[in-house]
């Protein structure tokens, strides 16, 4: 599975910015899709991620401002970011998971995006 993402930027705190992450290859295998990000300092976190089937789930910080999705025709994922605060600049990175047998996930990485967000 190859993951190329698009759309971070600088934007001033209180704005927008939409993320694109495009699937490839074996996607057909790809469960759940998401978005990670670390800050300078800081280990990797989990922002959102949204299963096949559209089950989404967010990390507390971003509910409510974030929103995922997930278009499985074109293998793509968006994160649709509003309302943003400088504390949310990081790179960010798409994700993919495949089944890992028995009971595990198969991680898949994007190129990070970096999103600066000015106060």
């Amino acid at each position: 599975v190859q993951l190329q993402a698009s759309g971070g930027g600088l934007v001033q705190a209180g704005g927008s910015l939409r993320l694109s992450c495009a699937a490839s290859g074996s996607i057909f295998s790809v469960a759940v899709m998401g978005w990670y990000r670390q800050a300078p300092g800081k280990q990797r976190e989990l922002v959102a991620a949204v299963s096949r089937g559209g089950i989404t789930n967010y990390t507390d910080s971003v509910k409510a401002r974030f929103t995922i999705s997930r278009d499985n025709a074109e293998n793509t994922v968006y994160l649709q970011m509003a309302s943003l605060k400088p504390e949310d600049t990081a790179v960010y990175y798409c994700n993919a998971k495949t089944p890992w047998p028995p009971a595990g996930f198969k991680d898949y990485w994007g190129k990070g995006t970096l999103v600066t967000v000015s106060s």
